[in-house]
């Protein structure tokens, strides 16, 4: 039974937990001019400004225009600018053109932020539970429009030819190149796979509802590689022609690699005979001991494939990551230039690069969508696209656990996406 102290005590946490959350993308973005909070560099990404605005949206809107009576939009004009895909909120900014909007002002989404976040804070204590749910998944959002931040300024900064850094590098420590993959046996037989939680305004019982329900899942006998792919090595796999051999890939992907002249990972350029990699911190040399990253689902399917291996199930990747800590490995802690590092200790299943697995992005049996708006959340992208486990270095620390399904197109690979080998026994 929860004590009264309890009951006044969480209201506070959940202000505090939403005013830290607020605050780093608010440092992501202090380095940006208006201009490079502007710009759209393709079609996929979206301006930074648009990224503050569009969270800020989520709460005035479904918390602050349902839950408090009497609340006044910010500006009527905005939510057409600011709603992404949500259908029954009527219509919308078209995605592709929200480069267009030179106006509002960079001062002024910062104002809009300002102006939503003292309205929240006011309203905190007095909103309903259901409200307060709301403000926990809207925290959880705005933690993924973060990594989405970070990934589309990169992707923004990469087609300047300048090739600016946004941030000085970090300092870096040597680490010598892995030996080869070790492998973990995993579980067989009947696992269960999923979670049970929800959207809470408690951290540790959250959860989206596209990770449940708890099911079972059948397991055949299989090994998971106890670490993900260096830079290294998808180095040899140019250099056997892994790009030029059709028969490394599926027929969608080979006709992906053909169409687009694809012959390695997205911001690799090959310099004096250098390979070399473009970040959040310039165009430096790749590091062969870090972890390969911005590679799509049909290059990790075909450098499996060359490595006579094959990528994990979801459930054979959950299954083995169960025990692991999520808010271990190289995660985003603090504005700055992300990117991998090698791993040191042993299998990192959480942080550094999203680890593509071979299973659809589909429901669990008995999954149904929430009621209202925010059920457009997850359920309606479950076509066409391909689950991701594990989190990245731009993966705000407490954000992912063994249970959360990522899910991209196969030919997509602007975020930190990498690979982990699995094979059958």
């Amino acid at each position: 039974m929860r004590t009264e102290s309890a009951i006044s005590a969480a209201p506070a946490a959940l202000a505090d937990r939403y005013a830290a959350v607020r605050a780093l993308s608010s440092a992501l973005v202090a380095p940006l001019s208006d201009a490079d909070a502007t710009i759209q560099s393709m079609d996929d990404a979206s301006p930074a400004k648009w990224h503050l605005a569009h969270t800020t949206w989520f709460f005035e809107t479904f918390v602050l225009r349902d839950h408090v009576a009497g609340y006044r939009l910010f500006d009527e004009r905005w939510p057409f600018l600011f709603n992404s895909y949500y259908e029954a909120e009527g219509q919308r900014h078209a995605r592709p053109r929200r480069g267009m909007l030179s106006r509002p002002t960079l001062d002024e989404v910062h104002a809009y932020r300002a102006a939503v976040d003292h309205a929240i804070f006011e309203a905190i204590p007095i909103l309903s539970p259901e409200a307060q749910a709301l403000i926990a998944l809207g925290c959880q959002h705005e933690q993924q429009h973060q990594e989405l931040l970070l990934t589309d300024m990169l992707h923004h900064f990469s087609v300047n030819p300048l090739a600016p850094a946004v941030w000085p590098a970090a300092a870096k420590v040597p680490v010598a190149v892995p030996g080869p993959i070790g492998w973990i046996q995993g579980a067989d037989g009947m696992v269960t796979i999923g979670s049970a939680g929800q959207p809470s305004p408690h951290p540790a019982d959250f959860a989206f509802d596209c990770e449940g329900p708890r099911h079972q899942a059948l397991l055949t006998p299989h090994a998971l590689a106890d670490r993900t792919v260096t830079n290294g090595e998808w180095a040899a796999f140019i250099a056997d022609g892994g790009y030029a051999d059709p028969r490394h890939w599926l027929s969608d992907g080979w006709a992906w690699v053909q169409a687009n002249r694809i012959g390695a990972p997205l911001y690799w350029q090959q310099i004096d005979g250098v390979w070399t990699r473009f970040g959040l911190d310039g165009r430096r040399p790749i590091d062969p001991a870090a972890p390969v990253t911005h590679v799509s689902f049909f290059e990790a399917d075909a450098y499996a494939g060359w490595a006579g291996a094959r990528l994990p199930t979801e459930f054979e990747w959950e299954a083995a990551a169960a025990g692991a800590d999520p808010r271990s490995g190289n995660q985003l802690d603090a504005a700055g230039p992300v990117e991998p590092r090698p791993s040191t200790s042993g299998p990192a299943w959480f942080g550094d690069v999203w680890e593509w697995t071979g299973s659809a992005y589909r429901p669990y049996p008995g999954f149904r969508a929430v009621e209202g708006a925010v059920g457009e959340y997850n359920g309606k992208f479950m076509s066409g696209q391909c689950v991701l486990r594990g989190g990245s270095c731009a993966t705000p620390r407490g954000h992912v656990r063994a249970s959360y399904r990522n899910f991209f197109y196969p030919h997509q690979r602007w975020q930190f996406t990498g690979v982990r080998l699995a094979k059958d026994l």
